[in-house]
């Protein structure tokens, strides 16, 4: 007998009020041995329809982001673990991949690239610099991935070989521009909070200088410009993003 073929995984799910697109993620998700979701503060129907699709539930109020998903990996009996987030959809090509992947690999992680959008628009370019990934380590070995204590935007621990897939994740990561200024508000706060935490919030014109730094990135050296006004607005939000950080951390308490 191939022991190969007999590598399990488990998907993880970790989501806060998402019922408006919880379903559909999960749906897509069936091919795994195992479905984990962690219900992170969830006052909507979120429990109710995870309770249609597994009975692995994991309630809780978490304060970092890092600690909730810890708890989740934690909660994988699995020989692999895929990450998702509510926002993001499975392909059939991309399980059917995946499946076979972990048949021949033993240790490490794989990064999958994503297509990201902005209500119908897919904006492929120009992401990065804390404002959205092209690709993430969301397959991995169990005991090959574990996150850092920070709000947003966590560190990671990854162990073992890197490869990339080739399929890729489908991510609706905001409805349209009010969405993206709201989420720039969220991310903002969150990493105001982490650098009080820190004690050193750094400096104004050390933030002025990343702002222009990381607009230039995106919009240039990741060619956000092949995306037209989408690809502008991707860059103008990653360099706001440490000033108005650093900003929120000197000027407000919490």
């Amino acid at each position: 007998m191939d022991n190969a073929k007999q590598k399990s995984i488990s998907a993880l799910v970790v989501t806060h009020n998402e019922e408006k697109q919880l379903a559909e993620c999960l749906q897509g998700l069936s091919f795994a041995d195992q479905l984990v979701v962690v219900l992170d503060k969830c006052t909507d129907d979120s429990k109710l329809i995870a309770s249609k699709f597994t009975g692995n539930l994991i309630e809780g109020n978490w304060d970092l982001e890092g600690d909730r998903r810890n708890a989740g990996i934690r909660a994988c009996d699995s020989d692999w673990i895929l990450e998702v987030d509510s926002d993001e959809r499975v392909s059939t090509p991309l399980a059917d991949e995946i499946k076979e992947v972990i048949k021949h690999t033993e240790a490490g992680y794989f990064l999958i690239p994503f297509d990201n959008y902005v209500g119908e628009k897919r904006v492929r370019y120009g992401w990065g610099a804390s404002w959205g990934v092209s690709a993430a380590p969301r397959l991995f070995r169990k005991g090959h991935k574990r996150w850092g204590s920070q709000r947003i935007h966590p560190s990671l621990e990854l162990k073992g070989p890197r490869k990339v897939l080739e399929n890729r994740m489908i991510h609706f990561v905001d409805k349209n521009i009010s969405d993206m200024i709201q989420r720039l508000d969220r991310y903002t706060t969150a990493r105001a909070a982490d650098l009080r935490s820190s004690c050193d919030i750094g400096s104004f014109g050390h933030n002025i200088r990343r702002m222009f730094s990381r607009f230039w990135k995106c919009y240039v050296s990741r060619q956000g410009y092949r995306e037209g006004p989408y690809g502008f607005l991707n860059a103008l939000f990653a360099g706001l993003y440490p000033v108005l950080s650093y900003l929120k951390a000197r000027l407000e308490k919490n």
